[in-house]
């Protein structure tokens, strides 16, 4: 699996680099600012970026706009970013397309290497991974005029779950319950956000999508 990564820190980019390649990951790429980093995206289309949202020279948003603009060029191009900080505006921008294929962990809370790399992955298939800390911060706002009013409180712990990149396995071990409860609140919450099943979308991602950008 092909990777580029972009980090301004020499010691965590490398540490990043041996750590990917251990587990049989390509670092096609390791830059260390933002105007490189788009024209790395375009160049090796990897399989997933590693991105640090705040890259020289200014250390504000580099990372997240060279990652924004590279899925506008590259649609559904995977990115996992790592950030110090919750980037709401940007964050929603990024996730705005709904395609999926998105992470966003806070580096702080990274502390256990299978996690890490079992989050690359996940992202690299398509799927979506984001930190608690994140989701709380986006969804700090939120009123009853969204889209998930319809949903309980429990069917929205369960989406909740959903967006960390939790199976339903460990949905139904968080929540003491059974998987089959899972599924059945799963099964509702696609119902009730107008998720009909379907062969093309994967409508887990689709719905925790909607959980975030609402």
């Amino acid at each position: 699996m092909r990777v580029v990564i972009a980090e301004d820190l020499a010691l965590l980019r490398d540490g990043l680099t041996r750590l990917l390649q251990a587990f049989d990951f390509e670092v096609v790429a390791a830059v260390d600012n933002g105007p490189a980093l788009l024209p790395a995206l375009i160049e090796h289309r990897p399989d997933v970026a590693v991105v640090d949202v705040r890259l020289p020279p200014t250390f504000t948003d580099e990372g997240l706009q060279a990652a924004i603009e590279a899925r506008t060029r590259i649609p559904r191009l995977p990115v996992l970013v790592l950030s110090q900080h919750v980037e709401q505006l940007y964050a929603r921008e990024l996730l705005a397309d709904r395609t999926g294929a998105i992470g966003y962990l806070l580096k702080d809370r990274v502390s256990n290497v299978g996690q890490f790399v079992d989050a690359v992955r996940r992202v690299a298939a398509g799927g979506t991974v984001m930190d608690p800390e994140v989701i709380g911060e986006l969804l700090a706002n939120r009123s009853a005029a969204e889209p998930l009013h319809a949903l309980t409180s429990r069917e929205r712990e369960v989406l909740g779950l959903m967006a960390e990149g939790r199976s339903n396995a460990a949905i139904a071990g968080r929540l003491f319950v059974t998987e089959k409860a899972v599924s059945k609140h799963i099964n509702s919450i696609f119902s009730k956000l107008g998720m009909p099943p379907s062969e093309d979308d994967n409508r887990r991602v689709l719905a925790v999508l909607t959980y975030l950008n609402a």
